[in-house]
């Protein structure tokens, strides 16, 4: 909350993805003054966030990223467990067929924060996995929120904090003390090194089966990932494909999250599916958050494939840059 010996600002916000839904809701908290301005007609319609798995997983993403992208992790987690009530902490899960043990053992040897265990407590932890794989990692300290439902509950809570949210607009306010961009790719006009990073998702459900937390099937090509949505529904995904191009989930990708979903159990061969969805994300060569200051403006952009797990520790920095002018050596560009 805001302290007396804090000025407060007038403070705008760009993009109401879930970078920009985190800064705005701190900001309000701490006393200063928040718009929010969203170009979409309507809330998250053009967020690459709203396609998101929205895995809370600082260990598992230790096999591509770096310690920060860990240390940052583990301060949202902290966040999100003071503010949103449905953040669910059940851990992850890893698994792989036995002709794939030596990617569970890589796995294993480029993450912390696991347990190795075996068949009869990856029956414990998910009877619908028994007798499907002799051993695991167990990610006890890891989490994960449903987006939709995340983005609209940060969304109210940033309005009941004070924010005045203008969805359909762009123009920025003329008495504005600082500007903070969150539009991810929209963007690159002003930080040219961004890339786009597409991401493609499936939306299923299933009344055949039942998962407790996410479950990770590495496998060589097709490595997956299944979070669970609660009353039957899914969101498998895996796809990282170094393009910008924008539309429809390819038949390839398509074919690829369905046969590595089977292959995970195959009921979810019956299973029904209700979408198809595709994004595209935004990244630095090195895949590393910044925050950058230039010309009065703050970029918080470059969350890559981890905007859930960064933003609230990413939109903490920001705020105490523009509070103290603290900033951290590793983010601050």
């Amino acid at each position: 909350m805001a302290s007396t010996s804090v000025t407060t600002r007038k403070i705008t916000i760009r993009g109401a993805g879930i970078a920009g839904l985190w800064t705005a809701l701190l900001l309000a908290q701490r006393g200063h003054g928040v718009t929010l301005l969203e170009r979409s007609e309507k809330p998250f319609t053009d967020a690459c966030s709203f396609y998101a798995g929205a895995m809370l997983a600082p260990y598992c993403e230790e096999e591509v990223a770096e310690e920060l992208i860990r240390e940052l992790g583990l301060r949202s987690i902290e966040l999100w467990r003071e503010t949103y009530p449905e953040l669910q902490i059940h851990g992850s899960l890893v698994v792989a067929q036995p002709r794939d043990r030596r990617e569970l053992d890589r796995f294993a040897r480029m993450t912390g924060g696991h347990e190795r265990i075996d068949a009869a407590r990856i029956a414990e932890l998910e009877p619908d996995l028994a007798d499907r794989f002799a051993t695991g990692l167990y990610f006890a300290g890891e989490g994960h929120v449903h987006p939709h439902q995340a983005m609209d509950y940060l969304l109210e809570a940033a309005r009941k904090a004070g924010t005045d949210v203008r969805i359909g607009e762009e123009e920025l306010p003329k008495a504005s003390d600082v500007v903070i961009d969150c539009r991810g790719l929209a963007a690159r006009d002003e930080l040219t090194e961004l890339r786009g990073v597409r991401g493609e998702r499936l939306v299923i459900r299933s009344d055949e089966i039942q998962l407790n937390r996410p479950v990770r099937l590495l496998h060589p090509r097709f490595p997956l990932y299944v979070v669970p949505w609660g009353y039957g529904f899914y969101l498998v995904g895996a796809t990282q494909i170094e393009s910008e191009e924008e539309g429809a989930v390819s038949v390839r990708s398509a074919l690829e999250l369905l046969s590595t979903a089977y292959a995970l159990h195959p009921a979810f061969g019956e299973a029904e599916i209700i979408s198809f969805g595709a994004a595209t994300r935004p990244a630095f060569p090195d895949n590393r958050p910044r925050i950058v200051v230039r010309d009065g403006h703050v970029y918080i952009n470059g969350l890559f494939r981890h905007g859930f797990l960064l933003a609230p520790a990413l939109a903490e920095l920001a705020a105490d840059f523009i509070e103290t002018g603290a900033a951290h050596s590793e983010v601050f560009s």
